[in-house]
């Protein structure tokens, strides 16, 4: 892959992959473009390997994955949605962002958990895509996701 055909790519897909590592960052908008950058270069060092057989967005963000599991510290899983919303704090600027009560929730959630409820609800990629990306079973996904799903309920008392 040259260099233009990869900045290309990545600008098609830049959006998405922000979108993406944002939600795994529980809304943390700096952790999520320090991942992203991270993940990019990433990218970039291995693009004579990329042998275009799937989909770029499928190959970025697998590689944003492991960049996101590598660093789990930045987005630590916390025990209650109030130790989350602790953490967080009021005057933060996250605490105006739509989507608060859902980062908080997926914050309590553990990183496997995380990544295949916003790969699956947020993304929109199916069981067989995302077992590809994070490098596990369909079975694996399914029972992350049925786990996931049950801890959100519980924690965002639906």
């Amino acid at each position: 892959m040259t260099r233009d055909v990869f900045i290309a790519q990545v600008e098609r897909e830049q959006e998405a992959l922000r979108g993406f590592l944002l939600a795994l960052c529980c809304g943390n908008k700096d952790d999520a473009d320090d991942l992203a950058q991270d993940a990019l270069v990433k990218a970039y060092l291995s693009s004579s390997g990329y042998q275009e057989k799937g989909k770029f967005r499928s190959w970025l963000f697998k590689i944003a994955h492991n960049t996101f599991l590598n660093h789990k510290a930045s987005c630590r899983t916390m025990e209650s949605i109030d130790a989350a919303r602790t953490l967080v704090g009021s005057t933060s600027a996250e605490s105006s962002f739509a989507h608060q009560d859902l980062y908080l929730a997926l914050r309590t959630l553990p990183p496997k958990e995380r990544s295949s409820i916003t790969l699956f609800y947020l993304s929109g990629y199916s069981i067989k895509e995302i077992a590809a990306i994070t490098e596990t079973s369909e079975d694996a996904v399914k029972k992350q996701l049925s786990r996931g799903r049950n801890q959100l309920k519980e924690r965002l008392k639906l």
